[in-house]
């Protein structure tokens, strides 16, 4: 043997060559073709370990020297090596091929799919058509290279011509790895009609060409489909489960979600943090405390809990702290032994969203102190709780820190955080100027902020110029519109508020009813909407509202009017006031759940007269009422809000 040496390995070849075989007195063909294929194993298997050109050079070499300069098989690892390290194809690896008098299809096939990879994808394209003309046939792995960089580069027209050649060449429609990678470019290219009917012709499947659909359906929001393909799934691993739990969480559909999972569960399928992950998400959109704990058990006994997982720990603050534990958030934040920008962002931002300014700032300041640099949503959490706080120098200090100490530029959403500060402490002029200075076009939820702010404060002429921005920029998004005329209607300006109704009307929007949900007893969750008497309990759910607001007009309570935005008698207002869904679902909380804390999620921001009522609620009735809106969290407690009537 020979040993030969780099700056940063050493390889050690067989000391005989092709040439040495030849030339020696008489060696059978088959101890000669034995000898032959063990040197090619060996610098195949010295090429897979290569970590820099100069090794794969120094092989390269060797190979040469061997008489194997013309080896097809040794030459296309030497090339897929060289594609790894990165070496440009124009170059050496173009170099080493032409080198080669009969390349065969795998060779080939190496520099194609280095081409794929780096580009220019046209390159690739041309070597095809050069090796087709040479009368070389490609191998499935030919295409699955132009199919990837396809891919890559969203060319479905150049996909669709490749896909032709598959039909054209014969014989690859039934290889499963082309016909995978092939739904991937479709899919990849926004053509999920073409991919779907690629998986419906092939003639053998499995899991990965049905997960990859389901996936795809699932992203596109066609979740109904991708439920289908699940369920005719014939075995079904832990991929497929995550990609279902998943797309029913990314869809907003909580229940679902966790009604997957319990399946997934009871199968016997082991679970992973993407599946922890995204049952988590479900958790946190449906706000329940049952499954929270639930599912939190679970990745303690899979081996993922969050004291030594950080991406299931961080997920697992965020959930706490949208089912309202901030307390059981930060339980877990403190027992993480690992603490990224994840963590530090989903725990400041869980304290902005319950009022908790003092506590958000205090974590931010601990965590500037440490490696940890914040990120954009880190500043997102802490200028959030700072406008639910009305911190408003302190918002604005920070917000002038961002790029200047920490290199993070005010994206829209930071400059919608400050609009907001600045909007719900009154300073409305100046919130309008600062969206007339921003770097960049404002979106929706900057207009959005100075829209709401207008409400607060009652200003109809600001209130009209964010409006005629959102009408441009979300045209359908009947709640801009809805908020305006509320706006309008508060003022007194019901001309106007016709005129945005007629708007509605001729645009064909719908108002989506407010709905609110609680959880009653075994974590089950009860759904209520706004003026729905459906419910079972209904008659008990009426009675003891009524006796409640009985009680309430008792210590001084009056109904604010004002809240309903049309121009009917008060009596009528009063009807519609006592039919709002968080009071239907704050007296069936009061009914079965005694001495607990009522716990409820409402899709809608909380009006003024609710509100008042859920602080009364928790004066006589002694009970903790927390109510997770569209905005932000209120704590009630002692007849008082943690938002301290600032949301």
């Amino acid at each position: 043997m020979v040993k030969f040496c780099t700056k940063t390995s050493l390889f050690i070849f067989p000391k005989t060559s092709c040439h040495q075989l030849q030339t020696q007195s008489f060696i059978p063909f088959s101890v000669r073709q034995e000898h032959k294929n063990i040197l090619e194993s060996r610098l195949v298997s010295i090429l897979h370990g290569c970590a820099h050109i100069n090794q794969a050079k120094q092989v390269h070499a060797h190979i040469v020297r061997k008489g194997l300069d013309q080896c097809c098989y040794v030459l296309t690892k030497l090339l897929r090596t060289l594609t790894k390290l990165d070496v440009p194809m124009g170059s050496y690896p173009r170099l080493v091929f032409q080198q080669v008098e009969y390349p065969n299809p795998f060779l080939w096939t190496a520099l194609i799919r280095g081409y794929a990879l780096q580009g220019p994808l046209m390159e690739s394209v041309l070597l095809y058509n050069s090796m087709r003309r040479r009368g070389t046939g490609p191998v499935s792995f030919t295409f699955t290279a132009l199919f990837k960089a396809c891919s890559a580069a969203l060319d479905v027209n150049l996909g669709t011509q490749v896909h032709a050649q598959t039909i054209l060449v014969g014989g690859f429609g039934s290889d499963l790895y082309v016909g995978n990678t092939l739904i991937d470019m479709y899919v990849k290219c926004g053509c999920l009609d073409c991919g779907r009917r690629v998986f419906d012709e092939m003639l053998d499947r499995d899991v990965i060409s049905w997960t990859s659909l389901i996936v795809a359906y699932a992203k596109s929001g066609n979740i109904e489909a991708a439920s289908e393909l699940f369920d005719g799934l014939p075995t079904k691993d832990m991929v497929a489960w995550t990609a279902m739990v998943t797309g029913y969480a990314q869809n907003a559909k909580p229940r679902e979600a966790l009604e997957a999972f319990e399946r997934m569960q009871a199968a016997g399928v082991k679970t992973d943090e993407v599946t922890l992950v995204g049952v988590i998400s479900a958790c946190a959109q449906l706000g329940a405390a049952k499954y929270a704990n639930w599912v939190r058990d679970v990745a303690e006994q899979s081996g993922l809990g969050p004291t030594s997982n950080v991406v299931v720990g961080s997920a697992l603050i965020d959930m706490y702290a949208k089912c309202g534990s901030v307390e059981d958030a930060y339980k877990v934040f403190e027992k993480m032994e690992e603490k990224n920008v994840y963590s530090y962002s989903s725990m400041i931002v869980g304290f902005a969203m319950h009022g908790l300014a003092d506590a958000a700032l205090e974590l931010f300041n601990g965590m500037v102190k440490t490696e940890t640099k914040p990120n954009r949503v880190t500043f997102i959490g802490v200028l959030t709780a700072c406008s639910h706080a009305g911190l408003v120098e302190k918002g604005k200090q920070l917000f002038a820190m961002m790029q200047e100490c920490y290199g993070v530029a005010p994206g829209d959403d930071h400059y919608a955080c400050m609009v907001d500060l600045l909007g719900r402490a009154g300073r409305l002029e100046e919130a309008l100027n600062l969206v007339k200075l921003m770097p960049m076009n404002p979106h929706g939820a900057v207009w959005g902020a100075l829209l709401g702010s207008c409400r607060i404060h009652g200003n109809p002429d600001i209130a009209w110029i964010a409006a005629s921005h959102l009408f441009e920029l979300e045209p359908n998004n009947i709640g801009n519109y809805i908020l305006l005329s509320n706006i309008y209607a508060s003022a007194g300006m019901w001309d106007d508020v016709s005129k945005i109704r007629k708007l509605m009307r001729a645009k064909g929007l719908k108002k989506n009813p407010g709905c609110s949900w609680v959880e009653g007893k075994k974590g089950i969750i009860h759904e209520f909407l706004a003026g729905d008497m459906s419910h079972p309990k209904t008659r008990e759910i009426k009675q003891a509202l009524e006796d409640l607001l009985d009680g309430l007009e008792y210590l001084g309570y009056q109904p604010k009017l004002s809240c309903v935005a049309y121009d009917i008698s008060d009596e009528e207002k009063k009807r519609l006031l006592m039919s709002h869904s968080e009071k239907l679902a704050l007296a069936f909380g009061l009914l079965t759940s005694a001495g607990c804390t009522i716990r409820i999620v409402k899709n809608l921001r909380i009006c003024e007269d609710c509100h008042s009522v859920m602080c009364g609620a928790s004066q006589i009735t002694g009970r903790e009422i927390v109510v997770r809106d569209n905005m932000r969290f209120h704590h009630f407690r002692n007849g008082t809000c943690s938002c301290g009537n600032f949301w």
